[in-house]
């Protein structure tokens, strides 16, 4: 019962909170790194090896969503919270549904998966 209760309250104050979470994520969107054209090219290639498992109203996703943002990066963003297959994927791969999560896959195939913002926000910074 009280278990019931607790998921209402969070799904509850989701749906209330979420769409001021989203506002404030592009309200407040930092400016994006610039760079030399070929440079950002590169950059844009090599992130196609990267795939963000999130959740849109996530607290900790918004922070490396922002942080993904000023780095000027175009990593692919995947629902794992409404989309089952990327639920299903995130799962095998990491063997968590935690988000975020950031798939990072290599040109031999070799696939990493890191979670945590903290984490991310560290590997993307010191990577780019």
């Amino acid at each position: 019962m009280m278990k019931s209760f607790i998921r209402l309250f969070f799904k509850t104050l989701r749906i209330v909170l979420g769409p001021f979470m989203l506002l404030w994520e592009v309200v407040s969107r930092p400016r994006g790194l610039k760079r030399e054209p070929a440079l950002q090219t590169e950059i844009d290639q090599q992130c196609k090896d990267l795939t963000l498992y999130q959740f849109r109203t996530c607290p900790f996703c918004l922070k490396v969503r922002r942080e993904m943002h000023r780095l000027s990066l175009p990593i692919e963003h995947r629902d794992a919270q409404h989309d089952e297959k990327n639920r299903a994927d995130l799962l095998i791969g990491s063997g968590l549904t935690k988000v975020p999560c950031l798939k990072i896959a290599d040109q031999s195939g070799h696939v990493q998966w890191l979670n945590g913002s903290k984490e991310i926000i560290s590997y993307l910074q010191g990577r780019f």
